[in-house]
């Protein structure tokens, strides 16, 4: 019995990949009326998020049951059922199998596409990150093509080393782009002495010129070293400048104000047309550095030595002796003082006389000790027949009372005047004017026992007034 509802399926024939020789159960069974048409893509193609690959041993059995030949109310089924029931497991198996093969084919072919997206988005990529940039080091630019994301990769993959004292625009660490300018400038050491003051200071210039300009100085009517076109190398240079200055020279009554790049005092005050002669100076070292606005004064000096001669004090050395009576000291040796010269430096300033500056001392003459012998012998009580006497009123009428006193001729000396060989006699030593009172005394009353008044003819009768 033909059914005009499945007639339209017979022109699709078996799904594509199906084998009628190995899958007989569903190719031969005729009671089917053909085959259904084959399935869409969007009957077997799952959603985008899910996995639809079963193993086939998972897979449902293609040969599902026939219905059961009985209803559920026990009656027997009729025969349209059942073949509509084996037409729609069919229709379900064949779906599952075309959804495996679709499944294998995409597996297949995902690979290949991976490899592909790949490989495109790395040829994109590789063009994207390659930047032409121009770098310049120390003046010398050139044009290359690398892959740095910064200026310090960059500069690590060209090999320039930079130290502290070297320029890198744009900064390190900055972002590059193709396009960017990078520019390396070494420093140099400027071993500087501006206007008297040495310092070492570090530039980016390569000539002494661009260096000037760098730290601002004036270059203008200034003194330099070296040319303003001179290269500076890597290891840098030494480099005096003097700039120009205003110094007022004052001389002679007159002042002269003159621009000069002079290095000394000295050099400035010559500018000027001042001669400096014999001890002439200025006002400040003539040596010392020209300051900007500074006056100099020029000091005419004339001198002479001035000799001083002083005396130097002798000493004096004492020794007891106990020949001598206490309270008698003896010169044994008079001393003599010394000589010495003194040089003085007399100078007059600008007409004015200074105070004199002491130069130095010289010894003519060393001073001689004095030596003294000083008695330490115990004084005779009396003189018999003596104590009676004035001898006060002789020692007054003699000497004045003085045992110091010498006469003007300096032959006599001490209270009662003895002669130096009369003292002796007695039994004194040294001058009587050296001896005490007491031991002077004591020996004119042994005088007056030898002689009695004889030796004091003008004063002798004072002992007995």
């Amino acid at each position: 019995m033909s059914n005009p509802q499945y007639q339209t399926f017979e022109a699709y024939g078996p799904p594509p990949g199906l084998d009628p020789r190995t899958d007989l159960h569903i190719a031969q069974t005729p009671p089917y009326g053909g085959y259904p048409p084959p399935p869409t893509y969007e009957d077997v193609a799952p959603p985008a998020y899910e996995d639809t690959y079963r193993p086939a041993y998972e897979m449902p059995d293609p040969v599902l049951p026939y219905p059961a030949e009985t209803t559920p109310g026990g009656e027997p089924a009729r025969p349209v059922a059942r073949a509509a029931a084996r037409r729609r497991a069919g229709a379900r198996w064949r779906r599952a199998r075309y959804a495996e093969r679709v499944d294998g084919t995409v597996r297949r072919l995902l690979p290949q596409a991976l490899v592909v997206a790949f490989l495109a988005g790395g040829t994109t990529a590789f063009v994207a990150e390659d930047k032409a940039v121009e770098l310049s080091v120390d003046g010398r630019p050139r044009t290359l093509h690398t892959f740095a994301d910064d200026v310090t990769e960059l500069l690590a993959e060209e090999g320039v080393r930079v130290g502290a004292h070297d320029v890198i625009v744009p900064a390190p660490g900055e972002a590059l782009a193709s396009g960017d300018e990078v520019a390396v400038r070494y420093g140099r050491p400027v071993r500087l002495m501006l206007d008297g003051e040495r310092r070492e200071v570090w530039t980016t210039a390569h000539t002494v010129e661009g260096a000037l300009r760098q730290m601002g100085v004036r270059a203008e009517g200034a003194y330099l070293s070296a040319s303003r076109s001179r290269r500076i190398g890597r290891e840098g240079l030494a480099l005096d400048v003097r700039t120009e200055r205003s110094v007022t020279v004052m001389a002679d009554g007159r002042a002269r104000t003159i621009r000069t790049n002079a290095a000394t005092v000295r050099e400035a005050v010559a500018e000027a047309g001042i001669t400096l002669r014999g001890q002439d100076t200025t006002s400040v070292a003539p040596e010392s550095f020209p300051r900007d606005g500074q006056t100099v004064t020029v000091l005419r000096i004339t001198g002479t030595k001035e000799i001083r001669e002083e005396l130097i004090p002798f000493a004096e050395e004492r020794t007891e002796d106990p020949s001598l009576f206490r309270g008698t000291e003896v010169v044994e040796r008079a001393g003599q003082p010394g000589l010495r010269r003194v040089t003085f430096s007399v100078r007059t300033v600008n007409g004015v006389q200074q105070k004199p500056r002491w130069v130095g001392t010289e010894v003519v003459r060393e001073p001689r000790t004095q030596l003294v012998k000083v008695g330490t012998r115990p004084l005779p009580a009396s003189v018999r027949d003596t104590d009676q006497l004035n001898w006060q009123a002789l020692a007054a009428c003699e000497s004045g009372g003085q045992p110091g006193a010498v006469d003007d001729s300096g032959t006599y000396g001490g209270l009662y005047q003895f002669d130096t060989e009369t003292w002796h006699r007695l039994g004194g030593t040294g001058r009587p004017q050296d001896a005490t009172a007491s031991e002077q005394t004591f020996r004119a009353k042994k005088l007056y026992t030898r002689q009695g008044a004889g030796p004091w003819p003008h004063c002798g009768g004072r002992l007995h007034g």
